[in-house]
């Protein structure tokens, strides 16, 4: 809601207006989701895509830093810059097991990774709100991907894809091979991800149509089955142009000039990762 009104302001931008709109709405489903009806909530969605399509959401102006003292501060901080990340998935995960849940972990550890952040760089508040600022508009349109692909995958389950899955591969696969199941599980993970952009779309998809029935019902244990397939997705992550805000986001803001480079150097730790899955879940699940 910040950068809506930063963007609404900047008189350089020659799409503040629908800039501006789409950082409001997306603002506004956050917040308020849990509150305005469903209905509601998919217009809004709607309303951004149409301002996306029609390149009415541009970058408009941010606060920069000169190279220097990107450099001094990476000289004074080193490797506690990454810190604060993991404080937030610490503090996120240790919640969860508490009566507040995940959802609420991950809103208080946000707070606190903040709050780290900014005693570890001694950053103002107004640096707080510029760097908040120009990240979001780095990001741009890419960064509400995973929301809209997991919500994809809820609809294709929804409409059998996972049962069309099911029945096309159960002449493949032999009756009572678990390895052979945790193979299709994991590889079919990786290849869906990198059809849809996001192990978050395919992880409900294959898992009803390959987890429940190859897996699962084999003896699989569903939490350790159930996590490595998610993860095991992310290597399809790391080498898909569909993966935007992975692959291609890095590229424009790098300024590289092989637009897969991203995808080229992550392809060999993606397959080793990906063998790496498939041994982790037939060993621990069953």
């Amino acid at each position: 809601m910040m950068t809506a009104v930063r963007t609404f302001k900047d008189q350089t931008n020659p799409a503040r207006i629908g800039t501006s709109l789409f950082w409001l709405l997306l603002g506004i489903i956050f917040a308020a989701g849990n509150y305005i009806p469903f209905l509601i909530s998919g217009v809004l969605l709607t309303i951004m895509g149409a301002l996306t399509l029609f390149k009415q959401v541009k970058v408009g102006k941010t606060a920069t830093i000169t190279e220097e003292e990107g450099q001094a501060g990476a000289q004074r901080i080193g490797s506690w810059i990454f810190f604060p990340a993991v404080a937030l998935a610490a503090v996120a995960v240790g919640i969860s097991y508490t009566p507040l849940g995940g959802q609420v972990g991950i809103g208080i550890a946000s707070v606190v990774a903040l709050l780290v952040a900014v005693f570890l760089t001694k950053a103002s508040p107004k640096t707080v709100l510029d760097d908040t600022d120009r990240m979001i508009q780095a990001v741009g349109t890419v960064g509400i991907l995973p929301q809209l692909l997991a919500a994809l995958g809820v609809v294709f389950t929804v409409a059998g894809v996972g049962d069309v899955i099911s029945n096309a591969i159960s002449g493949f696969i032999p009756e009572g091979n678990r390895f052979i199941g945790v193979v299709a599980y994991c590889v079919g993970m990786a290849l869906f991800t990198m059809i849809m952009g996001n192990a978050f779309a395919a992880f409900t998809v294959i898992t009803a149509g390959i987890g429940i029935p190859f897996v699962i019902a084999q003896g699989g244990d569903p939490v350790i089955a159930g996590t490595l397939a998610m993860t095991a997705g992310f290597c399809g992550t790391l080498v898909t142009p569909m993966a935007a805000n992975f692959n291609a986001l890095p590229v424009a803001l790098l300024e590289m000039k092989d637009p897969n480079g991203v995808i080229k150097a992550q392809a060999p730790t993606a397959g080793i990762l990906l063998v790496i899955h498939i041994a982790l879940m037939y060993f621990l699940a069953f």
